[in-house]
C-alpha cells in the first residue's frame, strides 16, 4: 500500500500516516453527529470527550445517560492529539452548553508516540481554548489513577498521572474552569486504580462509575450556573 508521510508543524506530534488511514477516527461519530438536531432552547446538552474510559462509560453504565441531554464522544485508546483533531467535529459542532474532558492516560502510557506532561497539558488547553472561543464552558476531569499499563507495563505513570492533575487543576485555577477530581476517590495505596473499582487497574467498573457519576453532575450543574 502506497504510504503518505505527512510531518505536523506543531509541538505534540510527528508521525508516518499511511494514505487514507483516519488517524483521529473522525468516522467513528460521523454519521450519528449528522443526525442530531441542533438543541433545544431549554436542553443543556453536554457533550463527554474522552478515551475508553469515557466510551465505556456508556456501555457499563448506559442508565447514566438516558434520558439526558448528554452526548459520549469518547473513542478506546485515544490521546489528547486525537481528540484535538476531532475536537471541532465531535464537540463544537454539536453546539453543547457544556463539554467534560477527560484526557492524557494514553498520552502517558505513550499509544501515539514519546510525549511530555508539558505537550498533553498544552493539547488539553488547546480543546479548552476551542471551547470557550465557542461559548461552550469547559469541566476539565483529572486523569484516573494507573499503577501500570497492561499493554505497556513499567513505565511507572503514578507519579506523572499527579504531576498532570497538578498541571489541569492549576490551569483551572487560572482559568475560571472547574475542575473534578475524580482521582483522589479512586487511588489506592500504591497509586493505582483501586481493584474494586476496575479490575484491570486503568478502566473503572460499574462501581467505579457510580463513585464518579456524582461528582461530574455536580460539576455540570456548576458548569450551566456560570455566567
Amino acid at each position: 500500500m502506497k504510504k503518505l508521510s505527512l510531518i505536523f508543524i506543531s509541538s505534540f506530534f510527528m508521525i508516518t500516516l499511511t494514505e487514507g488511514q483516519d488517524w483521529a477516527n473522525l468516522k467513528k461519530y460521523e454519521e450519528a453527529n449528522r443526525k442530531i438536531d441542533l438543541p433545544k432552547a431549554d436542553e443543556h446538552r453536554v457533550v463527554f470527550m474522552g478515551n475508553s474510559i469515557t466510551e465505556g462509560w456508556l456501555a457499563i453504565d448506559p442508565d447514566f445517560f438516558k434520558d439526558k441531554p448528554y452526548l459520549n464522544r469518547g473513542i478506546s485508546g485515544q490521546t489528547t492529539p486525537q481528540m484535538l483533531v476531532r475536537f471541532r467535529q465531535d464537540v463544537i459542532g454539536l453546539k453543547p452548553e457544556v463539554v467534560a474532558i477527560l484526557a492524557g492516560t494514553n498520552d502517558i502510557a505513550g499509544n501515539t508516540g514519546p510525549t511530555t506532561l508539558e505537550e498533553i497539558m498544552g493539547n488539553i488547553a488547546s480543546m479548552a481554548e476551542l471551547a470557550k472561543a465557542n461559548t461552550i464552558k469547559v469541566i476539565l476531569c483529572s486523569v484516573m489513577p494507573v499503577f501500570d499499563y497492561p499493554w505497556r507495563p513499567g513505565l511507572k505513570p503514578a507519579t506523572k498521572i499527579i504531576e498532570l492533575n497538578k498541571m489541569i487543576q492549576n490551569y483551572c485555577v487560572q482559568n475560571n474552569l472547574i475542575y473534578v477530581d475524580f482521582y483522589s476517590s479512586m487511588v489506592n495505596d500504591q497509586g493505582g486504580l483501586k481493584y474494586e473499582l476496575g479490575e484491570d487497574g486503568v478502566h473503572p467498573n460499574k462501581k467505579g462509575y457510580v463513585v464518579i457519576e456524582p461528582l461530574i453532575e455536580k460539576a455540570i450543574t456548576e458548569a450551566l450556573s456560570k455566567n
